[in-house]
């Protein structure tokens, strides 16, 4: 089943988060990582990094001692928050990070909300954050193996979540026809029929030998091609037995055996691989492209006209792009009073007021600060309106992206 979309939101946020923190270095070994995992008492981290600030009074370089102390500091100072790590755990990331020219500033990034439970307890004191645990998590172990084959070529490979991976594309030297005839026909039919049975066999346990590592985590394997090859494989028992209990039915006939055929594997065999979220999304985008187009379309894209359909309630569908980073904030401004909403591009941006137009005076409220990703989703829950977080790791995720902004709708009716 698909993820709903509260793990949806916690999985993306989780991902840029881990992308921020990737880009993160400091001058020395001083950047500090802390997980918790659900298992471990909160009392004994706190322990652990008294006695770590202990040490750290030992540094002979000053400046790296002060950074390390003030980032050990700064970690037990978010921890006497929390009672218990929760049923996910905790991970926090603090230390003084190089913002450029020679310069550092303390930054201190905590995640206790994540998809799935942290797995082990972790300190690390280095020049840059330990992040392989997040990146772990953001694994899509829910994966089908794909294999199309004909006589001349074969291709094998993964769809792993809303990904492709076209592992080998592999050519035969059967030949396709001969020209020779009495026994010499006999003798040349049994040499193809040889040289096919060696492909076929190369072919399958090239492809097994690559999904045999991974076989906890395949949920069916699906077989394809444009004739009757893909049925005398599988009839003659090429492929490995474990490998041969994963093979899903109906085979399916596809124009190519190589990446192209794989990506058209996939979309005829979209409705079988229930727990692949490729297809879904592709189908999603297209009705929107294709209904957009219409005289009276049920679909509208930008935000303005979004949140337009949201609040009279004509959203079926609301699409938004993963690639989104925009935020809704709230602003005022000191020497007006004026207080209003707006979306910020950049977290940089200033707004003038609108009021009297100065942008010396205007500041932020950081507890009406929201994603717009999350904002749009809370507006569209109140009218039953379905959510979908469109990747950008398909050619129409891309598109959604690049010519709508990344904000999109399908519609209950036409509207505009």
């Amino acid at each position: 089943m698909a993820e709903d979309l509260e793990t949806q939101q916690r999985r993306l946020k989780l991902k840029k988060t881990l992308e921020e923190l990737s880009q993160m270095k400091g001058m020395g070994t001083e950047l500090v990582t802390v997980i918790i995992p659900p298992d471990k008492m909160i009392s004994d981290v706190r322990h652990q990094l008294s006695q770590e600030a202990g040490q750290a009074a030992n540094i002979k370089s000053k400046s790296t001692k002060k950074h390390v102390t003030d980032a050990i500091e700064s970690a037990l100072s978010t921890l006497n928050r929390y009672k218990t790590p929760g049923i996910s755990g905790i991970a926090i990331f603090v230390g003084h990070v190089i913002v450029g020219n020679n310069k550092t500033r303390l930054i201190s990034t905590v995640i206790d909300d994540p998809h799935e439970p942290f797995t082990s307890s972790r300190y690390r004191c280095d020049s840059s954050f330990e992040v392989s645990q997040l990146e772990e998590m953001l694994i899509d172990r829910t994966a089908y193996g794909l294999f199309v084959i004909d006589r001349s070529e074969a291709a094998y490979g993964l769809a792993s979540g809303k990904r492709l991976h076209c592992q080998e594309h592999v050519t035969s030297l059967v030949p396709s026809k001969h020209g020779r005839g009495g026994q010499s026909a006999q003798r040349f039919e049994r040499l193809i029929e040889e040289a096919a049975h060696k492909f076929f066999k190369k072919s399958a346990e090239r492809a097994c030998a690559y999904w045999l590592p991974m076989i906890d985590n395949l949920k069916g394997i699906i077989i394809g091609g444009p004739g009757a090859t893909k049925d005398f494989v599988i009839r003659n028992d090429y492929f490995h037995h474990e490998i041969t209990k994963l093979i899903r039915e109906p085979y399916f006939d596809v124009g190519y055996s190589n990446e192209s055929g794989l990506r058209e594997l996939i979309q005829r065999a979209g409705g079988l691989m229930d727990q692949i979220e490729l297809d879904v999304e592709r189908k999603l985008v297209d009705n929107f492209l294709r209904e957009v187009m219409q005289t009276n379309p049920k679909a509208t894209y930008g935000e303005v006209m979004i949140r337009s359909a949201l609040e009279q309630g004509a959203v079926e569908t609301l699409l938004l792009s993963e690639a989104l980073s925009k935020r809704r904030v709230e602003w005022s401004c000191k020497k007006c009073k004026e207080i209003w909403e707006s979306t910020q591009n950049n977290r940089s941006e200033i707004p003038k007021c609108p009021k009297c137009k100065s942008s010396d005076d205007v500041i932020n409220n950081p507890d009406k600060t929201i994603d717009l990703i999350d904002e749009l989703s809370l507006l569209a829950a109140r009218t039953s309106s379905k959510v979908r977080l469109v990747s950008l790791d398909t050619e129409e995720g891309a598109t959604l992206n690049a010519a709508f902004g990344g904000i999109a709708a399908l519609l209950r009716y036409s509207w505009s």
